[in-house]
């Protein structure tokens, strides 16, 4: 795994280095060198290249989001992997998002930058390593970041608890509120602190959720984003390499025959029972009109559905959610119904229908086209309108939630994450069924490339359908 990395080279990937690097030192009263301002600029390219590029569609896929209907991606949608498939994915977490972030820190060191700066390079190092070790398992954490020939593996639950150990160095390094980045040179938050301290608590809940501590979530979750403003979204622009990566692969390059948006996925939410692939799967009813966020989210094609790449979830300048409120409010909703009861999950799931109600996420929709109206425990009665099937209502509640966090994370990483989470969860979970066999996929496996480079390889090697430790 000894790679060196080159900032420039990631810049050309995803966006226009002109622009991203314009005003990095228009700030007179945090004044850091152009080595580092860059440097941090290049690392959150990175992590969006990880964190919405190839990485997602192929966690779509996985998680029952996406359907591959040629080329490459039939083969995934078919589970027909090899581990030459994830070289180029490993390497984005551990080069182009982990690295770039650690190579950020340790210049902002050597220039006697700290607080802040530090801070935000910290937490895109957990981002990224949390992203890694959820589809990978165990993977390499104290010599990740580090000339070693054969970095050691660590146990998945370890590598869970060391990124929450750094998550709780960065909100320390953030409070101390000195060393703030020059304007510009952080594209996500521009260097604000507060903001960044949220983020890292909804990351350290959402971690919590990875390893089903509950309790721990719900505690940092109220600590998390507080509203959609203070969320981490990374930027767009007009330029073709600056552009959302959805809109690059479904209305740019010749991919976009490769991929639609699965009957199931588009069933949920689509309104109209003539086009729906099966209506008997919509989760409208007298509170609930989905018909805004179908229309952001999709568009139909000649090929079939697919994400809205003209003024929606894809569209060109379109802003790409990494870490968001409406996920904190989930992360409540479900924590909150597994910490403390229903009660205070319906209470929670209610503010999500609150913000949804008012706009939400949902930036092109007509407000005639959307309702949430808040359930009372009535709803999930036996017999009532979320529990027709007549489960309890405690299965009833966690069941929507656990829908609604699906359709919340269509074209992010952690739809794929809930969908093993709660995989035994027979009577709650998302029906997401296999596209072959009978065996939902697991894990992403580890690349040739770290076989052929690290004796340290986990032996023996996972496959597709082997849970992580987390799942088991």
């Amino acid at each position: 795994m000894k790679k060196i990395l080159y900032i420039a080279s990631i810049c050309l990937l995803i966006a226009s280095c002109q622009d991203l690097f314009e005003g990095v030192n228009d700030d007179p009263n945090s004044p850091t060198s152009a080595e580092f301002q860059n440097i941090l600029t290049g690392a959150q390219v990175g992590n969006i290249i990880l964190q919405s590029g190839e990485t997602a569609r192929r966690s779509g896929i996985f998680a029952g989001y996406f359907t591959g209907i040629d080329r490459q991606h039939l083969g995934f949608n078919q589970y027909t992997v090899t581990t030459s498939d994830f070289d180029d994915l490993w390497d984005d977490a551990f080069v182009n998002a982990l690295r770039n972030a650690h190579v950020a820190e340790q210049a902002a060191m050597d220039e006697g930058i700290s607080g802040v700066s530090i801070g935000i390079t910290q937490v895109m190092q957990a981002m990224a390593f949390g992203t890694a070790t959820a589809l990978y398992g165990d993977i390499p954490f104290d010599e990740a970041v580090f000339e070693v020939e054969n970095p050691a593996f660590e146990d998945q639950v370890t590598v869970y608890g060391k990124i929450q150990s750094l998550l709780d160095v960065a909100i320390t390094n953030l409070q101390g509120g000195s060393g703030r980045p020059s304007s510009g040179s952080d594209i996500y938050l521009n260097g604000d602190a507060q903001k960044w301290i949220q983020v890292a608590n909804t990351l350290k809940a959402r971690y919590y959720m990875h390893v089903k501590d509950y309790s721990s979530a719900y505690a940092a979750a109220q600590n998390g984003i507080s509203s959609s403003d203070n969320g981490l979204y990374a930027p767009h622009g007009t330029g073709q390499d600056e552009s959302n990566l959805t809109y690059q692969f479904f209305a740019v390059y010749s991919r976009a025959a490769d991929l639609v948006v699965s009957g199931f996925m588009e069933s949920m939410i689509n309104p109209d029972p003539v086009a729906s692939s099966d209506f008997t799967n919509y989760r409208g009813n007298a509170k609930t009109n989905e018909t805004g966020r179908y229309g952001y989210l999709f568009e139909s094609k000649a090929i079939g559905v697919q994400p809205n790449t003209t003024d929606g979830f894809g569209a060109q300048t379109a802003s790409t959610a990494l870490v968001t409120f409406e996920e904190n409010l989930l992360i409540m909703a479900e924590a909150g119904f597994r910490n403390s009861g229903f009660n205070t999950g319906l209470q929670h799931l209610n503010e999500f229908r609150a913000f949804m109600d008012a706009g939400g996420y949902l930036t092109n929709a007509n407000a005639a086209n959307v309702r949430y109206d808040a359930y009372v425990a009535l709803d999930f009665a036996n017999g009532g309108m979320e529990n027709p099937d007549n489960v309890s209502a405690d299965d009833a509640l966690l069941r929507e939630i656990l829908q609604e966090r699906y359709i919340t994370f269509f074209g992010q990483v952690e739809g794929f994450n809930d969908i093993r989470r709660t995989e035994n969860e027979t009577v709650v979970r998302v029906p997401v069924t296999p596209n072959t066999g009978s065996q939902l996929p697991q894990r992403f496996i580890y690349p040739q490339s770290e076989i052929d480079r690290n004796s340290n390889i986990p032996n023996p090697i996972p496959n597709f359908f082997d849970p992580t430790r987390v799942n088991q």
